[in-house]
This record gives structure tokens, C-alpha cells and sequence, in this order.
């Protein structure tokens, strides 16, 4: 029987290794589970299951590889700090503090020791859980230990903790609005929703969104006042700091360990997804995103990051059905900027034009959502890629009243006149102005060399379009305009250069024009736009 058990477990390992190496994580972390069912003992089995799955995101293979580890006396400080999750929640309090002494001989994370005993003070009601923290003269410590300091009052009913927060998060960056509904949760879970509201004031969608549960007496998410939520709070706040540094792969271990711990803290799935898709595991991000759930403040931020990630990896129709979904089920001036920047993507000008339209819309009931001209320059490029000039130009105008002095828009404007050969003069001056503003920009420099060209100083317009291509060596309109105008001063050899160059990365509608040109060289109706 033990022959035939081996067997399996060998068989199990295989797969597991094999579907580890094809990267489907799921499939090797359930033949790593079989195969550590069969062989609880293997110490190199249970060394790959528990990395497994820390990668794939499976806590009952995590748990039980990490006591296989344990057994085998060879546990790691991630495996504890998995395991001291599973003392905390059977209130293990002898082991959990055994599991923290271990974490605290780590040099490299010893400094977490303070805070973890904080929390398990909050759990065990043994001692002042501020006490740890205050003897901690750590000054890595401390920059942690000032975030919980607040939470950790309001967890031990103390309501100077919401003044804390406030001076310590009082801005409205993604961790400043996630700590204070993290203490409003806890205050309204108490039944102090005034101070919860307090704590909730501010124009972010997740503060907004938050305060509607809060004032509809429903139960608002993201509560930090047991040990599990407190130290998924600390690690996942470490998996961030440590992914902006370049640690990357410990950042994605500290960050599914807190997933285990807090799977209600929709934090830990956002920061888990940014460190997946910067790894290009953008199948797992995908699915991390989808655990937040849509009674959540944060559901509207995962939403936009589940489109944006599935418009840049190319499914762009699945993006569209997310944007429009999420647009439908709650307007908002970001949902239909967002859905409308979908539609650009697919080439669907006049349906991104509504949304821009829809969006500037609802900027009436929520003018702090997005600068007017921003909107009106959108929906300009959008009608005016439609083919829709009059309208284009009416919306670019009047970004151009809200916002005379912003590069982009004086160059859009003044650029989409060149192209019609309209009022040529007032365009030149337009992006001469967005030159003035932004001179290093290769594309605004473009634009100027053209508008140079077609008044008739070819020599300008070259020295301009040269200077363009060496900022952006690689866009095929400037290659084009600078191979116009080298070979209208007949520099033939170098026209046929520059615009074999914009061949390079055309678009397909473009290529059959500069085709023509390398082979017969320029005639007007060859003209670039």
C-alpha cells in the first residue's frame, strides 16, 4: 500500500511541477495538494506546496503545507506568519506568541514584532496593546506602528483613535481613504456613526460610496479590530512598500498572506493585483480584482483596474462589456471617461464621443470628478476622428476657453486646422503658444515644423521635424511630414528614408500613401495630413 501511496504522490509531484513550469498555478497547486496529502512528510514537497501556494493564492494548501514544514522543524517566516493566522483564529494565544518570538529572530522583519504583539494584545486582552509599540524604538517600526496606533485605539473602544486617523490620513490617496473607512467600519460596526461620517468626509468614489453604506445603516467593510485584520493591514502595507522597491516576488508573499487573513479587506486584493500584473501575471490580477465585490467602497477602483488591465492586454471587447456594465450600474463621470477611452481603443469614434458626452453630463452633479476642458478635448478627438469636424471643433474650442494655457489643447486645436488646410495662421500661432509651453515635447515640435511647411519656410519646417524625429524616432507622422519636406528641398535619398522609416509602424490605412511616395516619390495628392 505505502508502494502504491509514493506512487501517487510521485505522480501528483509531476503534475504539479509540470503545470507549475506551463504557469497554471491553480492546476499545480491542486497536485501539489494531492501530492502532499499522500507524503506529509516530504520536507522538499512541502517546501514547493507552500510556494505554490503563496503564488496561486490558496490558503488551505498554504496552511497545510506550512505544517507540514513545522513538523519537519523547517518552517520559513512566511509559513509562520501563515500559521500564526491560524492561531489567532482559534485563539491559540501560547502559539500565536511562540510564532511571533520566531518572526522577531528574522533580522530582516523584526521590526514587525511590535505590532504583531499589539494585536494579538487586542485578541488575547492581556496588556495594553499601545504598550509594545510605544517601547519600540525602531524608526521602521515607529513609521508602521503610527498607522495602527489609531486603529488599534478604536479596536479597544477608545474614540481619540478617529482623531488620530485624521491627522494621520487626512489626504485622499488610495492608503489614506482605505485607513479611514477601515476606522469608520469599526466605529459604525460599534454604533458611533456620527464619528464614522467624520471620518468619511471627502469627494473620493470610495469615501462616497462608503458614507452611503454608513448612512444607510449597512454594514460598511474593511473593519480593522481583531489580530487577523490588524496584521493583514501591516503586511499588506509591507507587500506595497516592497513592490515599489523592486521586491516584487516577496512583495506577492507578504500580500497573499494577508488575502488569507483579511479576505474582506478589498486593500489586500488591489495591492495583490498591482504586484501580479507588474510581474505580467495578468491572469491571477484578473481574478485577484474579482474578489472585490460590489457592495465594496473600493468596487468602482477594482472595476476600473479590471478594464484598464484587460484594454492594455488586448481584450479590448471583454474591457467594453466590463466599462459599459459598470457604467450602467453606477453613472459617474469616471465610469464614462473610462468607458468612453474604450471605445477610442476599438476604433468606435462616435460611441466614444457620447460617453465623453454623457460623462460631461454628469460632471454637473459632481464638478470635482474631472477638469471640464479635459472632457471637451476628448470628446473633440473623438467626433473629430468620426469625421464630424463642425462638432470636433466647437468641443476643442471650448477646451480651449477652459483651458487656454494647457499645450495639449492648443496643439490639438491648431493641428486638426493644418490637417484641413483651415485658417492656417491662427493654427500656427496655437501651436507656436504649445511650443513655447512644452519645447521638449516631440510632438507638439512636429506640429510647429509642419505648420512651417506648409507656409512655405521649408527650411524651418526642417530643422523643427529633425529635432522632432530624434525625440521620437520611431512615429511614423513625423517621419512622414520630415520626409515631405526633405524632399521638396530635393534631398531625395533622405525623403525615401524618412519615410520608409514611418513604413516601419504605419497604420495599415497609411501604408498604401508612403508606399506610393518610396516608390514615385511626393506629389500633392500624396501629401502627408
Amino acid at each position: 500500500m505505502a508502494g502504491k501511496e509514493d506512487r501517487a504522490a510521485l505522480i501528483a509531484y509531476a503534475k504539479a511541477r509540470v503545470a507549475g513550469s506551463a504557469g497554471v498555478s491553480d492546476e499545480a497547486a491542486r497536485s501539489y495538494a494531492a501530492a502532499l496529502a499522500l507524503s506529509p512528510r516530504n520536507e522538499v514537497l512541502a517546501t514547493q506546496a507552500f510556494a505554490q501556494a503563496l503564488e496561486a493564492g490558496n490558503r488551505v494548501l498554504a496552511v497545510n503545507a506550512a505544517r507540514a514544514l513545522e513538523a519537519a522543524g523547517q518552517s520559513s517566516t512566511d509559513s509562520q506568519l501563515v500559521l500564526l493566522g491560524e492561531a489567532f483564529s482559534t485563539k491559540n494565544w501560547k502559539r500565536a506568541s511562540a510564532y511571533i518570538g520566531s518572526i522577531e529572530m528574522n533580522q530582516g522583519l523584526s521590526f514587525l514584532g511590535p505590532v504583531l504583539r499589539a494585536w494579538m494584545a487586542v485578541g488575547s486582552k492581556r496588556g495594553d496593546p499601545l504598550a509594545s509599540l510605544a517601547a519600540a524604538p525602531n524608526p521602521l517600526t515607529q513609521s508602521y506602528a503610527a498607522e495602527h496606533r489609531p486603529l488599534l485605539l478604536l479596536a479597544t473602544r477608545r474614540k481619540s483613535g478617529a482623531e488620530e486617523l485624521l491627522k494621520l490620513a487626512g489626504g485622499e490617496n488610495l492608503r489614506d481613504q482605505r485607513l479611514r473607512i477601515a476606522g469608520a467600519a469599526t466605529l459604525a460596526r460599534k454604533g458611533d456613526r456620527k464619528t464614522a461620517l467624520r471620518l468619511l468626509d471627502g469627494n473620493a468614489p470610495a469615501l462616497l460610496r462608503a458614507r452611503e453604506i454608513v448612512e444607510a445603516r449597512g454594514g460598511l467593510p474593511g473593519d480593522v479590530s481583531t489580530p487577523s485584520a490588524g496584521v493583514a493591514e501591516l503586511l499588506i502595507r509591507l507587500a506595497g512598500d516592497l513592490q515599489r522597491q523592486g521586491g516584487t516576488e516577496i512583495g506577492l508573499r507578504f500580500a497573499r498572506i494577508a488575502t488569507f487573513l483579511a479576505p474582506e479587506n478589498s486593500e489586500t486584493w488591489l495591492v495583490t493585483s498591482d504586484i501580479l500584473t507588474a510581474a505580467k501575471q495578468n491572469d491571477a490580477a484578473l481574478i485577484a480584482l474579482s474578489q472585490v465585490p460590489a457592495s465594496d467602497p473600493f468596487a468602482d477602483t477594482a472595476s476600473s483596474a479590471r478594464i484598464g488591465l484587460l484594454a492594455s492586454t488586448g481584450r479590448s471587447e471583454k474591457a467594453l462589456a466590463e466599462a459599459k456594465a459598470a457604467a450602467e450600474a453606477r453613472p459617474s463621470v469616471t465610469a464614462y471617461s473610462a468607458l468612453g477611452d474604450i471605445y477610442g481603443d476599438l476604433d468606435r469614434h462616435q460611441e466614444a464621443a457620447e460617453a465623453y458626452g454623457r460623462a460631461l453630463t454628469l460632471l454637473k452633479e459632481d464638478p470635482d470628478a474631472q477638469p471640464e476642458w479635459t472632457l471637451h478635448l476628448l470628446r473633440g478627438g473623438s467626433l473629430e476622428q468620426a469625421e464630424r469636424w463642425p462638432e470636433a471643433k466647437a468641443a476643442l474650442e471650448a477646451a480651449y476657453k477652459l483651458a487656454p494655457t494647457q499645450a495639449v489643447v492648443l496643439n490639438y486645436l491648431g493641428y486638426a486646422q493644418l490637417e484641413r488646410r483651415e485658417n492656417i495662421d491662427a493654427a500656427m500661432k496655437l501651436i507656436a503658444e504649445a511650443a513655447k509651453l512644452q519645447p521638449d515635447s516631440a510632438e507638439i515640435t512636429d506640429s510647429l515644423g509642419w505648420a512651417h511647411f506648409l507656409t512655405g519656410d521649408t527650411a524651418k519646417a526642417i530643422e523643427l521635424l529633425e529635432r522632432a524625429a530624434q525625440g521620437a524616432a520611431a512615429d511614423p507622422e513625423i517621419n512622414e511630414h520630415l520626409g515631405d519636406a526633405y524632399f521638396k528641398v530635393g534631398r531625395r535619398y533622405e525623403a525615401r528614408y524618412a519615410w520608409k522609416a514611418a513604413l516601419l509602424y504605419a497604420e495599415a490605412k497609411d501604408a498604401p500613401r508612403l508606399q506610393a511616395k518610396i516608390d514615385a516619390g511626393w506629389t500633392p495628392e500624396l501629401a502627408s495630413r
